[in-house]
């Protein structure tokens, strides 16, 4: 195994785990939202409102694609959407160099841990309240389940620690 590809919804932790496993096993890591923005030189919420939603999803499969295939040792963390367009999921579970883990959060644990920025992410800072967002966060969670556990391996993360998620997958990385 050469790769981990780490999904799930906004705020799970996939950012902080991937930062921490990939240190500790000495891998670099790419968090393929920032990827993006690099590459296209703007930021995710600037590419949707210029060219749209379908623009985006074919860059963000184009921008997968050209890591997995350049970079076999790269801890990946996905958008949260990543998993749920084109056959992106089935893509990750057939790459042989990798394995791909769903860190399951409740929506109750997202909305605590995203009312604090979300001004900093515009698909929910229109949410004027925790409970708002929770009720947001369960409906989009409902629709991509179906794709998040066809992942190999499901870690839950809402009363673990980075560190105690980083054992669990060490635990299936060797």
């Amino acid at each position: 195994m050469n790769s981990l590809i780490l999904m799930g919804y906004m705020g799970c932790g996939k950012s902080a785990l991937g930062k921490q496993l990939a240190q500790m096993n000495k891998r670099s890591f790419v968090d393929l939202d920032r990827y993006i923005e690099q590459h296209e030189n703007t930021s995710i919420s600037k590419l949707f409102e210029s060219e749209g939603e379908l623009y985006f999803r074919k860059k963000e499969r184009l921008y997968l694609e050209k890591l997995l295939s350049s970079d076999n040792n790269t801890f990946i963390a996905l958008g949260g959407g990543t998993p749920c367009y084109f056959d992106n999921i089935d893509f990750l579970n057939q790459n042989k160099s990798g394995v791909t883990c769903y860190l399951k959060t409740t929506p109750k644990i997202l909305a605590k841990r995203l009312f604090k920025e979300k001004d900093h992410r515009p698909m929910i800072a229109h949410l004027n309240t925790q409970q708002d967002l929770e009720e947001f966060i369960a409906k989009h969670l409902f629709e991509r389940i179906p794709y998040y556990t066809k992942a190999q391996h499901h870690l839950s993360t809402d009363d673990a620690t980075v560190d105690e998620l980083s054992q669990k997958v060490q635990s299936f990385l060797t």
